[in-house]
């Protein structure tokens, strides 16, 4: 789903998104296995060798980036194209390729200064301003207030609330909550 027209590295704020590379991947994973990461994490922990090998290869087929402050990784983010509900016997329909979800990580260490904000920003531009989306969405666990406060800064909008929808290996069965938004709410947004 790349496309060539995408250019890496862009800005998101004070940070700067850029393609991974081994070198960074081993960055990030200092502190990705982490217990106070991966508590919000469906997949808890990851092989070191096999999560350098799907974010490289990811670089094909999402737009997966590494966030950098200055030359220091400070975090990760992800987006991925994904055909909306449609009616099928409409083949080449608007619903192909119309939607997007974004996810992002932030290393504990430079937590709770606004760049995951930042980040997610980015990737709901590069959704809607240049890949021309319809809808972009993000989950989460419910108890991952930091996360869900981020959905809500930039104007998504809470569409779901599972009740014990999620299962968590700590804490049993548990909330989990989706956001979306359209690209009329986002382009409504940035006219203000």
């Amino acid at each position: 789903m790349t496309s060539p027209a995408i250019r890496w590295p862009r800005p998101a704020g004070p940070l700067e998104l850029r393609t991974p590379t081994p070198e960074s991947l081993d960055h990030v994973l200092r502190w990705r296995n982490r217990p106070d990461v991966t508590t919000w994490l469906l997949r808890t922990t990851v092989d070191p060798d096999r999560f350098r090998e799907q974010w490289l290869e990811a670089v094909e087929d999402h737009h997966s980036v590494v966030a950098f402050l200055d030359d220091e990784v400070v975090g990760t983010a992800s987006l991925w194209i994904t055909d909306g509900l449609g009616q099928m016997h409409v083949p080449d329909g608007p619903w192909r390729k119309a939607e997007a979800g974004i996810g992002y990580m932030i290393d504990p260490a430079h937590a709770g200064r606004g760049y995951a904000t930042e980040i997610a920003s980015a990737l709901l531009s590069l959704a809607f301003d240049e890949l021309g989306v319809h809808r972009v969405t993000a989950g989460c666990f419910a108890d991952n207030v930091a996360s869900w406060r981020v959905m809500e800064k930039l104007g998504m909008r809470r569409e779901q609330h599972g009740i014990r929808d999620s299962w968590h290996a700590e804490r049993g069965w548990i909330d989990g909550f989706t956001y979306a938004m359209l690209a009329e709410e986002w382009r409504a947004r940035q006219a203000r």
